[in-house]
């Protein structure tokens, strides 16, 4: 039986003094100071010379062969007789990796942790030291410790998928990234609906420290299961915070006010970085809004219009603000519109874009809604004119705001939209003020967005004593002081005078009736004065029909009565002539 044990020679490298002079170098330094002449004894020198990246391993073949496949396979199909040297620079890990490669071959203990258990698994991987050349080989005994211990937990988790950002493709390939994405997903989700310690959010903070690589994918499984907006929206902005300090505003809200320098690799960086999170932002539709704050959506506008980000990343960002513009505030306008310093003014641009475009959502919601928008607006569209009214009043004192800008974001608000212009009145005063080399002419186009017909009674009166104003706009507001003084004296004369007329007209009214109603009732009585003599007409004709043909027989009769001149006999008398029967007259009768 042969016992194995692992010496450095008198010619090896001093291995403390040169830890004590390299201390702080890099990974690769420190494997070159850790580097000595592997032999299995005195009387057995290393046969194979292992070169990894700067680092060289003097070691044995038999013990190099018997774990690695890799290894025993590069030595068969040498055409050198006798291999004696062999690079594995592309061991994953580098030359620190491999030296714990190489005391598993030699059965020297070492400590697997989350931080090198992943690079383990890869250089067993790219050397094929697995359980199918050997039994219990490196690459069953790193599984073995992922299962077991590293993906337990969240914080494992994070950390082994934090070490995998040097160990791609091969990572991925043997799906270590995948079963780490799993794992922090799940335990994140799980956190987010059941939180097992405080304070509630601490596991954003954990998955802060992976690569935006990693924690898109992690942010894309969430997801998947299910999460929740605001959950996503919760780790975006915590990661956001921790990746780029100097550019977003913390949990506190207190902006980063100083200068800031960064190179151009950094900001190249910054820029890939800043898009890949924009992109993660959750979709915004009608019926739900992602619950990310205007600030933070600010803060990231701000970020990219100072990166120099492309217009892409900055139209998506515009658009999210534009959709919940009613409930920005005036700080939030100002933070996406000067620099880090604040000092100086951004373009513009970008907060024009945005205005405009919730105006332009205001008009068609307008129409499909049958309505006027010339006419009404809504209370969200009011609520941005003041705000716009006030932002104004505070970038007026900047000196390089020129005029066309100034009243290109105060024209963007419906003029309708302003119930009264006292706050845009405000704005134009500031920036007059702050700009006093202005001529007549300019002065009139500052003024040229305001309606001093809209300006109340106390503006008006102030308006009218600026003499900062032009000429023309104080003899506008004066004017109309006078117009509404008659106004309101031929109000009441109008009053009167329309009672007036409505008095009349209302008699005329009365009148009219009782004329109608008067030529009803002689209507009425004409007509029943024709139906009464119309009757006794016909009576009265029937009568005398009757009448006349005795009449006639009486008087052919009568001619033959010798007394008819002399005789009381009235039956000569015709009916109608006239004569009162009731006292006939007497008459002497002589026979002389």
């Amino acid at each position: 039986m042969i016992i194995i044990f692992i010496t450095l020679s008198s010619k090896s490298i001093n291995f403390q003094a040169m830890a004590a002079q390299a201390r702080n170098n890099s990974r690769v330094s420190l494997a070159m100071e850790r580097t000595g002449q592997w032999i299995l004894s005195q009387d057995i020198p290393a046969d194979l010379l292992v070169q990894v990246n700067e680092a060289k391993f003097p070691l044995h073949k038999f013990m190099l062969v018997a774990k690695s496949n890799y290894i025993r396979r590069l030595i068969i199909e040498s055409k050198e007789p006798d291999l004696t040297r062999l690079d594995l620079s592309g061991v994953p890990g580098g030359a620190e990796i491999f030296e714990k490669v190489a005391k598993f071959c030699y059965g020297v203990n070492f400590e697997i942790t989350v931080h090198n258990v992943a690079a383990l698994r890869c250089a067993a991987e790219y050397l094929d030291m697995t359980d199918e050349y050997c039994d219990n080989n490196l690459g069953g005994r790193t599984d073995e410790f992922l299962v077991q211990v590293a993906l337990t937990s969240l914080t494992g988790a994070v950390l082994v998928l934090q070490s995998c950002e040097d160990l791609l493709p091969i990572a991925e390939d043997i799906n270590i990234v995948q079963r780490c994405v799993e794992v922090a997903s799940a335990k994140a989700c799980n956190e987010a609906n059941f939180p097992s310690r405080s304070p509630a959010n601490w596991w954003t903070n954990e998955l802060s420290i992976v690569h935006i690589y990693f924690f898109e994918k992690i942010i894309t499984s969430m997801k998947q299961r299910g999460a929740k907006s605001f959950t996503i929206a919760n780790a975006i902005i915590t990661y956001t915070e921790k990746n780029l300090p100097n550019l977003v505003l913390d949990h506190y809200g207190n902006s980063i006010k100083a200068s800031i320098s960064i190179n151009s690799v950094s900001k190249t960086q910054q820029q890939k970085l800043l898009e890949s999170i924009v992109s993660l932002l959750p979709v915004v539709n009608e019926n739900h809004r992602a619950p990310f704050p205007i600030n933070f959506l600010s803060c990231l506008l701000r970020a990219a219009i100072y990166l120099g980000n492309d217009d892409v990343c900055k139209k998506q960002l515009e658009n999210r603000i534009s959709e919940m513009l009613e409930h920005v505030t005036v700080d939030d306008l100002l933070l996406m519109s000067f620099t880090f310093d604040g000092e100086r003014l951004f373009d513009l641009e970008s907060v024009r874009r945005i205005i405009s475009a919730f105006v332009e959502k205001e008009k068609n919601v307008s129409v499909f809604n049958a309505g006027d928008f010339k006419e009404t607006t809504s209370p969200a569209m009011i609520r941005v004119a003041k705000t716009v009214d006030a932002y104004l009043g505070e970038i007026a004192t900047v000196s390089e705001l020129s005029i066309s800008k100034f009243n290109g974001i105060a024209n963007l608000v419906p003029k309708v939209a302003r119930k009264i212009d006292d706050d845009l009145y405000r704005a134009i005063d500031i920036y007059l003020k702050a700009h006093p080399n202005l001529d007549e002419i300019e002065r009139e186009k500052v003024c040229s967005s305001m309606d001093p017909l809209k300006l109340s009674y106390e503006a008006r009166v102030h308006a009218s004593q600026n003499k900062r104003l032009p000429v023309q706009m104080v003899l506008h507001t004066l004017c109309f002081d006078q117009l509404q003084i008659r106004s309101e004296k031929n109000t009441i004369d109008a009053i009167n005078m329309r009672s007036e007329i409505e008095t009349d007209v209302a008699l005329a009214k009365e009148n009219e009736s009782l004329r109608s109603e008067l030529s009803q009732m002689k209507a009425y009585i004409s007509n029943m004065q024709n139906n009464s003599q119309l009757g006794s007409t016909s009576s009265t004709t029937r009568n005398t029909k009757k009448a006349t043909f005795f009449s006639s027989m009486s008087k052919k009769f009568g001619k033959f009565n010798p007394f008819k001149h002399g005789s009381k006999d009235t039956s000569n008398i015709e009916d109608d002539d006239g004569i009162d029967h009731t006292k006939p007259r007497r008459r002497r009768f002589s026979v002389s």
